[in-house]
């Protein structure tokens, strides 16, 4: 009888339904804002895959865009934003730091970055088209290379979506660095629309410039090069977003993205607070799964498994042992 009972004791464990899981510090779901953009979507599952599975926990996903969820996160309506991007945070999290309703836990990743990119195969190697293409102010002399089909006569740089503060930014560049007239300013109706017209050229090999973003399942994806510029000066780019008409330009801001936090989690839930706190990747790490996840077709739910089941020297660091086998058990 006791082996029958050991046997159907190990059974049930197996199928993951022996010991108890850990009970979750809070006697509701877990809210997580439910950020679209795809790096910000992988971080908001994967730490939602380890809530659920290490802390036993609900997860309720809160949709919105960044300013509205950021409000809520001040109210208390959500509990977690899984990227603040504090080189250029937004309005409504500066107001609710002030007033003490929300704080930075763990840092997502340290070294998000933005600028004007070209692939490497146009700049480097035997058949580099461009080999002394540096910096946008080079971009004059080779604007026949990124020919703009619908203007011959000049060059296609490829801008953020309109309305995005990057666009603004962009446009006032290309006229500091001498590029406005020779150059089309074509923005995207969507970040999608962009992406698409950028990896067509990548993916024949043409010449291509544009603005992006890291991390970005394109930087994980395409070897590419980032064009020089000055180094970020605050000053600088403070008259870059203010004026009409500034004179100087500096390269984008390495940002710092954090884990936002409504202030009464740490008390309500001070595990998870602690698990968010210790959270933590890089921009290249977050680029290559998103690549990945792209090339693969799956969701960021999918991803988020397979980083916890490929990457258990970076995430176990983040959580006490007993948890970590919780995690890694039910994968």
């Amino acid at each position: 009888m006791m082996k029958a009972l050991l046997g159907a004791a190990t059974l049930a464990l197996g199928l993951g339904f022996g010991a108890p899981a850990m009970a979750c510090e809070l006697d509701r779901p877990l809210k997580m804002a439910g950020l679209d953009y795809d790096s910000a979507a992988f971080h908001t599952a994967l730490a939602s895959a380890i809530a659920e599975r290490g802390f036993g926990c609900k997860v309720e996903r809160v949709p919105g865009v960044i300013a509205p969820l950021v409000n809520g996160l001040a109210r208390g309506d959500v509990d977690i934003v899984m990227e603040i991007w504090m080189a250029n945070p937004v309005d409504a999290w500066v107001k609710a730091t002030d007033a003490g309703k929300v704080e930075p836990l763990g840092t997502t990743f340290p070294d998000a970055s933005e600028g004007w990119f070209v692939p490497r195969y146009l700049v480097s190697g035997p058949d580099a088209k461009a080999p002394d293409l540096k910096k946008p102010e080079d971009l004059k002399r080779y604007k026949a290379l990124f020919v703009d089909p619908e203007e011959p006569g000049k060059g296609r740089f490829y801008n953020c979506v309109a309305g995005w503060v990057c666009e603004g930014i962009n446009t006032k560049k290309l006229a500091i660095y001498g590029l406005a007239e020779d150059f089309t300013n074509t923005r995207g109706g969507s970040g999608e629309a962009l992406v698409a017209a950028i990896e067509a050229a990548l993916k024949r090999k043409r010449p291509v410039v544009f603005y992006y973003w890291g991390p970005s399942w394109l930087l994980g994806a395409y070897d590419l090069v980032k064009l020089e510029e000055a180094p970020f000066d605050a000053a600088v780019w403070a008259d870059l977003k203010a004026s009409d008409n500034p004179k100087r330009a500096t390269a984008y801001p390495m940002s710092k993205v954090v884990i936002g936090a409504n202030i009464d989690l740490a008390k309500k839930a001070p595990q998870l607070a602690t698990f968010f706190k210790s959270y933590g990747t890089t921009s290249d790490v977050t680029s290559k799964m998103l690549a990945e996840a792209r090339e693969k077709g799956v969701t960021p739910e999918q991803q988020a498994l397979v980083f916890l089941k490929t990457q258990g020297d970076i995430w176990k660091k983040w959580l006490p042992a007993d948890v970590a086998s919780k995690v890694a058990s039910s994968l």
